[in-house]
């Protein structure tokens, strides 16, 4: 039986990656409260280190591994936000890390994961070509950190959760991008175990939602990846899953889907209305409350997960081009 995750191993975790990772502002959004009539904050992972979310759950995974472990060295396949997560975390525990991509890596992405210390291999033209060589490694003895079914993932990506309740004392709704579940699952098990009446509302895109579509076949399936502004909310979520499905399904109150107009023009509102600027899957949550799906939010957080797009693809966005040609160009940060 799968050990479940807790309260406890959240506060474990905020111990454990204390002084390693940034403590994120929430800041009020007056233009998306006069919007909705509710109280809207968003909380700013954009600003965290390594430009994402993602950096809290590798440095507790990290940070987490035997001595063993740590001397064999970690390993993961990414074409973005996780592998940067990765990168710096094994970089700052002193522990080698390489991560895996295939050919059709932007080199952008390469360079960002390169400059945070690992290793790259560039291996075939899928990101499955390069799970093969992760698969070799860690038959060679390393271990492999994955971007969301993990327990260390997980919990340290709670501890988001866990700062927002301290900003927020009198939150009930917060909306979480959604993707493989890693980041909603840790943030719902918090809220409803410090207050089950806080709502939880997943938001994805249109294009390609996995965890959306798992959960209406109630078990994890395999969808096709489509090109969307969201990329980072792109890819399956296992059908081995072992801890995200099952939490997302028992803790989330409701999944949100988004259209590409819809993100397009959130990004446009978070950098003219917010002065952000944030990648497609980071926006989601501001999508869904300009669009209006989200009911009565109340003193609302929408958590903004993530910075690292394409900035000739968000001049493009800003400018208003051509939203379908624009999520052709994908310019996010992956898994």
């Amino acid at each position: 039986m799968t050990k479940k995750i807790t309260l406890q191993d959240s506060y474990q975790a905020r111990a454990r990656i204390a002084g390693r990772i940034r403590r994120t502002a929430l800041v009020e959004s007056p233009s998306l409260s006069s919007l909705t009539g509710g109280q809207v904050s968003l909380k700013l992972e954009n600003s965290q280190i390594t430009g994402s979310f993602k950096l809290r759950g590798a440095t507790n995974a990290v940070l987490s591994l035997t001595e063993a472990q740590r001397a064999a060295g970690v390993v993961g396949v990414s074409t973005g936000n996780h592998g940067r997560g990765l990168a710096y975390a094994a970089a700052q525990a002193g522990v080698r890390c390489i991560i895996c991509m295939s050919e059709l890596v932007p080199r952008n992405k390469v360079e960002g994961i390169k400059s945070h210390g690992a290793e790259v291999r560039i291996k075939g033209h899928s990101q499955d070509d390069a799970q093969v060589e992760v698969d070799r490694l860690v038959a060679e003895g390393m271990t492999m950190l994955p971007p969301f079914d993990h327990r260390g993932i997980i919990a340290g990506q709670s501890t988001v959760a866990l700062e927002m309740l301290e900003q927020a004392p009198d939150l009930e709704t917060v909306l979480v991008p959604l993707s493989g579940g890693g980041l909603i699952s840790g943030v719902a098990m918090v809220m409803k175990a410090v207050n089950p009446a806080i709502r939880v509302i997943g938001v994805s895109m249109e294009r390609g939602a996995a965890m959306h579509a798992s959960l209406q076949a109630g078990k994890p399936v395999q969808v096709e990846e489509l090109p969307t502004l969201a990329d980072s909310l792109g890819g399956g979520i296992g059908l081995d899953n072992a801890y995200t499905f099952e939490m997302t399904k028992a803790l989330v109150d409701d999944v949100v889907l988004v259209s590409e107009a819809e993100i397009a023009a959130a990004i446009r509102h978070a950098y003219f209305q917010e002065r952000q600027v944030i990648e497609g899957s980071g926006s989601v949550g501001i999508a869904a409350l300009l669009a209006g799906r989200i009911e009565n939010p109340g003193c609302c957080v929408s958590l903004v997960s993530g910075q690292n797009i394409d900035m000739a693809l968000h001049r493009h966005i800003i400018d208003g081009e051509d939203v379908a040609a624009a999520a052709e160009t994908k310019g996010g940060a992956d898994a």
